[in-house]
């Protein structure tokens, strides 16, 4: 018993840790929460659970090693830039046409529970924690048995949702101090971080480019 507590807390401090770092997911809670309303965050977080799952179940089957292969850091460090240096300069396009006050904005297109599964795929940090870090959690999980590896999943996942809706209730809640341009300042700040992100994974990715050759 002593054990699953334990994994349980180590594993949700170490999820709120790591959530509470700036990156792209972030960016897109502070810029989508104050159209999209407070439960944006969660369902980010949804999505990026459901993604964690599937990726512990395939990590339980034997993927682990396929995920510390400098090739697939490469790979998805490259492919990740793309998208996320794409998605900034969407959401800055979008910037004259903010407006807290219009209806429409509330009808924006794009499913936050996807974008919470390719956001973190683009990310190859991500992979990179669950490769090292997941991994060596999960070997004291399995130890336990299955119900060791639920409650080291749980906690993970619990520890990126409180942040997330942390956020997102802050922000939601403090919309009405919010004007239009502040907003529209909130999400040049967040089409700079997704951009700086991509441009950041492309130097890592040649980097390790470069050890690998």
């Amino acid at each position: 018993m002593l054990e699953l507590f334990f994994i349980g807390v180590s594993s949700f401090i170490i999820a709120l840790s790591g959530a509470m770092m700036p990156g792209p997911l972030f960016a897109v809670t502070v810029s989508e929460t104050p159209r999209r309303g407070i439960l944006t965050g969660p369902i980010l977080v949804t999505g990026h659970g459901v993604l964690e799952l599937v990726l512990l179940f395939l990590i339980i089957s034997g993927v682990g090693n396929f995920l510390q292969m400098k090739e697939t850091f490469i790979a998805v460090a490259f492919i990740g830039a793309v998208f996320l240096f794409f998605t900034g300069l969407s959401m800055f396009r979008s910037i004259p046409k903010l407006s807290l006050n219009n209806n429409i904005n509330m009808q924006t297109k794009g499913s936050l529970f996807l974008s919470g599964i390719l956001l973190s795929l683009a990310n190859p940090y991500w992979s990179f924690w669950w490769a090292t870090i997941g991994i060596g959690y999960l070997v004291q999980a399995m130890e336990i048995g299955a119900f060791g590896i639920a409650i080291f999943f749980l906690g993970h996942i619990m520890g990126d949702l409180a942040w997330y809706s942390s956020v997102s209730f802050g922000i939601y809640k403090g919309k009405k101090f919010l004007s239009d341009s502040l907003y529209k300042k909130m999400v040049f700040i967040c089409s700079l971080i997704l951009i700086g992100f991509s441009f950041y994974f492309v130097y890592t990715g040649i980097r390790k480019l470069k050890d690998f050759l």
